[in-house]
């Protein structure tokens, strides 16, 4: 059986969860009417990316004899000044996340509770790589907007 508190937090999670699908969603939105398709496809599977660890932490809860609930879920941003902002916030949002994640180690570490830590480790890997991922995306989109300007004074340059 899993404690009030660790059921509590690991509701919490799932709200959370579903409040970063809808954010991705939204950015993904934004992007598309942008003409950034790559980049909305891209944050369309990390929407539903997040809506499934909702889906398995609800089904932890309930293998461990807790109940899974569903909250209000706030509003998420729904524009930006750009690609690049979009995935700053990509990258701040996930190490974000990864905060929250690993406080939920550590209530089921002072619970004693093995199988929940057991269970949560596997997210805190998961972070890892999703901010590993988000930051390369960040660097790309920086290096890419520098390698355009480069070439554009360049081509300044050579003006007669």
């Amino acid at each position: 059986m899993i404690s009030d508190k660790l059921q509590k937090a690991i509701n919490e999670q799932i709200t959370a969860e579903m409040w970063s699908a809808n954010l991705y969603l939204s950015m993904a939105f934004f992007l598309q009417k942008e003409g950034y398709d790559g980049c909305a496809t891209w944050l369309k599977k990390q929407s539903q990316e997040e809506l499934e660890h909702a889906y398995d932490m609800a089904g932890y809860l309930i293998k461990r004899g807790g109940v899974a609930k569903v909250d209000k879920v706030d509003v998420v941003p729904q524009s930006w000044d750009g690609v690049l902002e979009v995935f700053e916030n990509v990258y701040e949002h996930e190490c974000q996340v990864s905060k929250l994640i690993e406080n939920l180690v550590k209530v089921a570490s002072e619970d004693k509770d093995m199988a929940s830590q057991d269970f949560l480790w596997g997210y805190v890997r998961e972070q890892v790589e999703e901010e590993a991922t988000a930051q390369d995306i960040v660097e790309k989109i920086r290096k890419a907007g520098k390698s355009a300007l480069i070439f554009i004074d360049d081509k300044l340059g050579q003006r007669a």
